[in-house]
C-alpha cells in the first residue's frame, strides 16, 4: 500500500511538473519553429541524400550494420527512408561504412560561432575535407555578420539530450475538431508524453518537443511508438541550458545565417540557444 501511494505522488508531481511547463513554455517558439521548418525542407534541398548518406556511413563506422544493435543507425536510416532516399543510396552508405566500397574517410567534426544577437550555435559537421568544411562554414557565418569562435566558449550553455519531436497535424484526427474532440486527443497524447518516461516536455502551436536524458531516448521513443503516438523526428541533440529571446529583427539575421549553413553539404546539423 504504502509502495502504491508513493508511486501515485512520484506520478501526481510529474504530472505538475509537466503542466506548468506546458503553461510556462507553450506558444511560440522560435527555435522550435526554425527546427520544424528546416525538417520540412530538408526533404526538399538537392543536398540532402549526401547529409544522410555520411551520416549513415558514420553510424555503421561507430556501431555496426545492425540498425537493431546500432541506434545511432537506426534513426538515420529512418531520417533517409522519411525524405524518400532510394534504398540504394542507403546500402551504399552502409558499405561505406563497413569498407566495402572505397571512399575518402569521412570526419565527425563540430564548430562554434556567435551569431547576430550574440546568439550561440554548436555547428556539427560531417566532411571528408576537413580544411574545406572550415573554410565554407566560415564564410557561411562571418559573410552575414556572424563571428566564428572556439567551441568551448560556446558549448558551455548546451547539454547533450534526446529530442523527439512529435507534430499535432497529422497526429490528432481532424475530424474530432469538429466534434470538440481535439483538446480529448490531445490531452491522451500529453498522458502518452509523461507515461513515456521523458524528462520534460515543451507543447507549442505546432506540436510537442519531447526530452529524455541520451541514455533514455530509445526507451522513450519506443515506448510512445508501442502506443500509438507517431513521431516526426528523434535524435540526439544539444539543447540550451538557458534559451535566449531575441527580436524579430535579429531573428531575420540569424535565419539567414542558418539558411545558408543548410545549403552547405558538410553540415549535418547545427543547434542554437535560441528561445
Amino acid at each position: 500500500m504504502i509502495g502504491l501511494i508513493v508511486s501515485n505522488i512520484n506520478f501526481i508531481n510529474k504530472r505538475c511538473r509537466s503542466l506548468f511547463n506546458h503553461q510556462t513554455m507553450s506558444g511560440h517558439s522560435k527555435w522550435a519553429t526554425i527546427k520544424r521548418t528546416k525538417e520540412s525542407k530538408d526533404a526538399q534541398r538537392g543536398n540532402i541524400f549526401t547529409k544522410l548518406g555520411n551520416t549513415i556511413t558514420v553510424a555503421v563506422k561507430e556501431g555496426g550494420t545492425d540498425p537493431e544493435a546500432n541506434f545511432k543507425l537506426r534513426l538515420a536510416i529512418e531520417r533517409a527512408k522519411a525524405v524518400n532516399m532510394p534504398k540504394d543510396n542507403i546500402e551504399r552508405a552502409i558499405k561505406r561504412g563497413t569498407g566495402e566500397l572505397k571512399g575518402a574517410v569521412i570526419e565527425d567534426l563540430t564548430y562554434g560561432a556567435l551569431l547576430p544577437g550574440q546568439v550561440a550555435v554548436i555547428i556539427k559537421c560531417l566532411s571528408d575535407n576537413k580544411n574545406r568544411a572550415l573554410a565554407d562554414i566560415k564564410t557561411a557565418i562571418t559573410k552575414n555578420g556572424g563571428q566564428f569562435v572556439d567551441l568551448h566558449s560556446v558549448s558551455w550553455q548546451f547539454e547533450n539530450k534526446g529530442v523527439i519531436r512529435i507534430n499535432v497535424q497529422g497526429t490528432i484526427n481532424p475530424g474530432l475538431v469538429k466534434q470538440g474532440g481535439a483538446d480529448r486527443e490531445q490531452g491522451d497524447l500529453e498522458m502518452k508524453i509523461i507515461d513515456s518516461g521523458a524528462e520534460d516536455y515543451i507543447k507549442d502551436e505546432d506540436g510537442f518537443t519531447i526530452y529524455t536524458r541520451p541514455e533514455e531516448l530509445k526507451a522513450v521513443k519506443e515506448k510512445l511508438e508501442n502506443s500509438g503516438v507517431k513521431i516526426n523526428s528523434a535524435g540526439l541533440e544539444m539543447v540550451a541550458k538557458d534559451p535566449k529571446d531575441i527580436d524579430n529583427e535579429t531573428l531575420a539575421k540569424v535565419a539567414k545565417i542558418l539558411g545558408s549553413l543548410d545549403e552547405l553539404d558538410e553540415v549535418s546539423d547545427y543547434y542554437t540557444n535560441l528561445a
